[in-house]
């Protein structure tokens, strides 16, 4: 339990209450903790690139309508 923070800077990006078990390997969020936790740049469709909203370091994407309800975002 608690907040997820950046590896290289330390902003808070997700609260382990936005945490659900999905088939990646790596930790599903539904949100992020605030509105500027992360930036996000399209790379393709259905997913965005995620980075820090702070330092720019590389998060991974959000996946767009892959959430564990109807139109919800994985990141």
């Amino acid at each position: 339990p608690g907040i997820y923070v950046c590896a290289k800077c330390g902003h808070e990006l997700f609260s382990s209450r936005a945490k659900y078990e999905h088939s990646s390997p790596w930790p599903a969020f539904t949100e992020t903790v605030h509105q500027d936790s992360v930036s996000k740049r399209k790379e393709r469709p259905g997913a965005l690139k995620v980075s820090c909203g702070k330092c720019g370091n590389g998060l991974g994407h959000e996946f767009l309508n892959d959430g564990p309800q109807r139109g919800q975002s994985r990141f």
